[in-house]
């Protein structure tokens, strides 16, 4: 059989298959359960994918909450944005809202210490990429996502929406700060 002209009778899947063929097939097959093994191997010890947890919730039940977080640990306001700047209890829980076009409050963490980060979205998908350091979650209205975090070098980090969520999608810009 010809890879470049068709077979003569037209039922190419009635054609046996060659032994090349099978050979190809089981390469396939093997190297896709290697990389299926390796999937899982970096899971449990690669350190690269998070395990967060997520539960389901309402924007204005997750906005209530983080409110009363917001009103009960801020320690000054940013001048340049009017965005409150608000001091996680270490070993606490904070709270960040995503909503058109901005990640609300800006939060401010400890070295060393670990922290439960509360997301949820209050109107579309957002991403939530803090940079440098490479997280990534996926922040989807309805549901709560909490990310454990142990900030081990002082500096500003940038949080950038990494999910397309309208015309202002590029100036969806936030802030942790680690002191």
């Amino acid at each position: 059989m010809s890879a470049i002209l068709p077979p003569s009778d037209r039922l190419w899947w009635k054609q046996p298959i060659d032994k090349v063929e099978w050979a190809w097939i089981a390469i396939a097959f093997v190297w896709g359960m290697i990389m299926f093994g390796m999937m899982i191997y970096w899971h449990i010890y690669g350190k690269q994918n998070l395990s967060n947890e997520a539960y389901k919730t309402t924007p204005e039940l997750f906005a209530a909450k983080a409110e009363k977080f917001i009103a009960e640990n801020t320690i000054r306001t940013e001048t340049d944005q009017d965005i409150p700047v608000v001091r996680v209890p270490p070993g606490g829980d904070g709270y960040l809202i995503a909503r058109l076009w901005a990640w609300y409050p800006i939060l401010e963490l400890e070295e060393g210490q670990t922290y439960k980060i509360h997301l949820s979205s209050m109107d579309y998908n957002h991403g939530f990429s803090l940079q440098p350091v490479n997280i990534n979650i996926q922040v989807i209205p309805g549901y709560e996502h909490v990310v454990k975090m142990t900030p081990t070098k002082k500096g500003t980090y940038a949080i950038v929406c990494n999910e397309f969520c309208g015309i202002g999608h590029s100036w969806m810009l936030g802030r942790i700060y680690v002191k």
